[in-house]
């Protein structure tokens, strides 16, 4: 084996010196000073950082194909100049061997084997091209010139440039499915409901929750500019929401009820909605307003629009019947979910994503959220469907949510008919390892520890300490059973776009 490794090396050897002798005998020319400010360029990776922060000016696929870039580039560069660089000490070309007009100086002090900026180079490119394959095509002309330079300027022996092409390429492969593109979201639709046309509040009633959100003293001035003719009820600090909610919408002559508050009052309000069988006029007065948005009533402006004409939709309601324990005593709640609910970590990762999301952008935002939180993260251990598991999130989307993995945002069909499930287990071995790994690569999709499924019903049951459930955001304590269905089409919204 050792006298193989000699003959190759020893061949190898000879191969390299004739190569760098006919490079020597090219004459000189403007192509030496354009390869070497090339090989400069290209030194700690910066031509392709500058690359990748222009693609990333562009949503999409240049943005994309600028992550997946930089994730084979890192790994490239790590490989060559942590591992192979160590394990392959190998001096550099002679001074000798070319002209002194185009020999680097300084030259590179670490080993020779393998270039590190031919690495890069094809590893950056390649991770490109299999997002964007006429980006790749528009790089692979300079990632070549880069890999050349270093044998034209005597930085690498030309066996060195193979094997830092070839460590950059298989980083590109094995890149390949770390932070996949997500798949795209299908269109909007919504199922046309008859509606009552509210535009000066004639027969509208409404709701507003003074107690939070973005309540001021103007909004009620606004409201009433809005709509002269409504009935308007404000809940303020010692009512009982759900009472004063319940007196609106059974106040006589009311033919829609109106809403003014966050996910929680909304929530609420569709309650009263289903039971007295009214349209319900959703307006944005919350803080993050997740149901004003999925219904495309994010303003008021969107809400108006509506209501004057009449435009609303048909949407599922989930239903939850939790049996706690409270004050020692054993009682069932029942609820209306609009929009999610969710068992462990969950809301701990979507606060931590949210803050810092203005400063970070969405996908680094939910990077480090989520390795933050599942860095400390102890599992909650559970029935599901009588089923036992321990895990860190099971996340509950009344209606399919867009992107399918941690961070869903979007919900395009309100009446879909289904609870989106999504759980991330503690069942599996090194499932910690397993899901920081999966955080960190962008898989958690196609994780062995992520389980995404649909159902119109689910059980859930405590094992050992009552669990505490987020439902719309509203925590829920004591819970030791809940069983979650779907009402199809129980609720009609004033949605702009019906």
């Amino acid at each position: 084996m050792r006298s193989m490794l000699r003959w190759g090396s020893g061949r190898m050897a000879r191969l390299d010196r004739a190569a760098v002798r006919a490079v020597s005998r090219w004459p000189e020319g403007q192509h030496d000073l354009i390869l070497k400010n090339l090989s400069e360029a290209a030194t700690k990776g910066k031509l392709w950082f500058t690359v990748a922060g222009v693609c990333a000016a562009f949503p999409g696929k240049p943005r994309n194909a600028a992550i997946h870039g930089l994730l084979a580039l890192g790994v490239a560069s790590a490989v060559t100049n942590l591992a192979f660089k160590t394990l392959l000490p190998r001096m550099r070309p002679l001074p000798e061997l070319l002209p002194a007009f185009r020999f680097v100086n300084p030259q590179p002090t670490s080993s020779s084997m393998p270039s590190g900026h031919s690495a890069s180079a094809v590893a950056f490119t390649l991770g490109a091209a299999l997002v964007s394959p006429r980006l790749g095509a528009v790089l692979a002309p300079v990632a070549a010139g880069v890999a050349y330079s270093r044998v034209h300027t005597g930085a690498h022996w030309p066996s060195d440039v193979v094997l830092g092409s070839a460590i950059g390429a298989g980083a590109a492969l094995v890149t390949r499915k770390w932070w996949p593109a997500r798949s795209p979201v299908p269109a909007t639709d919504r199922s046309p409901a008859d509606a009552p046309a509210v535009g000066t509040g004639e027969g509208l009633s409404i709701a507003v929750n003074t107690l939070g959100g973005s309540y001021s003293p103007e909004t009620e001035t606004q409201l009433r500019e809005i709509f002269p003719k409504a009935h308007i009820r404000l809940i303020s600090e010692g009512d009982d929401v759900v009472a004063e909610i319940q007196a609106a919408a059974g106040r006589p002559g009311t033919k829609a009820l109106g809403v003014w508050g966050g996910d929680g009052t909304v929530g609420t309000a569709a309650a009263a909605a289903v039971e007295h069988s009214l349209p319900l006029l959703v307006l944005p007065g919350g803080t993050l307003n997740h149901f004003a948005r999925d219904v495309d009533a994010r303003s008021l402006e969107g809400a108006l629009k509506a209501a004057k004409t009449g435009a609303a939709a048909w949407t599922d309601v989930g239903h939850v019947s939790a049996g706690r324990g409270v004050d020692g005593k054993d009682e069932t709640t029942e609820l209306i979910m609009l929009n999610t609910a969710s068992v462990g970590v969950y809301p701990n990762l979507v606060r931590r994503r949210e803050r810092l999301q203005p400063a970070l952008g969405k996908p680094l935002a939910g990077l480090v959220a989520g390795l933050r939180t599942f860095g400390a993260a102890r599992p909650t251990t559970l029935r599901i469907n009588g089923v036992p598991h321990k895990l860190w999130i099971l996340y509950l989307g009344r209606g399919r949510y867009y992107p399918r993995d941690l961070a869903p945002l979007t919900r395009p069909v309100l009446d879909d008919g289904v609870l989106d499930i999504r759980m991330v287990t503690a069942d599996e071995p090194f499932a910690r390892l397993r899901l920081l790994w999966a955080v960190l690569t962008g898989t958690v999709g196609t994780s062995k520890v992520t389980h995404l499924s649909e159902a119109a019903e689910l059980s859930i049951e405590a094992s050992g300490e009552p669990l505490v459930i987020a439902v719309d955001g509203e925590p829920l304590p004591g819970v030791r059973t809940a069983e979650f269905t779907v009402k199809r089409r129980a609720l009609r919204v004033y949605s702009p776009l019906s």
